[in-house]
């Protein structure tokens, strides 16, 4: 009987959204406890959906949501050590020689692109 409903249930689903592409429909019930944690888990993988953060773990059992701000920071870095190199080659190009603050400014540059490296493995490794 409860199965005859169900089929009831998504058939007539079926009938009013004939363009679904999901037409089999799953239901089950939590407390407010599981669904209070269902909301919290959510929230950390910033998904706002429901049913594709549930559809999501049904499937494939997890979910990886990944934070790239130290990325983007290593990105910046990287690039500002690049221009400084560019610009002291220019320099050395012009007048045949560099400064000694140069070079310390290239090092500063380099020491913090490896203090974002750490940073970056550091992230990876707690995944």
């Amino acid at each position: 009987m409860k199965m005859m409903k169900e089929m009831v249930e998504v058939s007539q689903i079926a009938n009013k959204k004939p363009n679904r592409k999901r037409k089999v429909r799953i239901f089950f019930y939590v407390d407010e406890k599981e669904g209070s944690l269902i909301q919290e888990k959510m929230a950390e993988a910033n998904v706002s959906n429901r049913e594709a953060y549930l559809r999501k773990m049904a499937l494939s059992g997890y979910i990886i949501k990944l934070d790239f701000a130290e990325i983007r920071k290593m990105i910046n870095l990287l690039s500002n050590a690049s221009n400084n190199i560019n610009q002291i080659a220019r320099k050395v190009n012009d007048k045949g020689d560099i400064y000694a603050e140069d070079i310390k400014m290239i090092q500063a540059h380099q020491e913090k692109l490896w203090e974002q490296s750490d940073l970056i493995l550091q992230s990876f490794s707690k995944l």
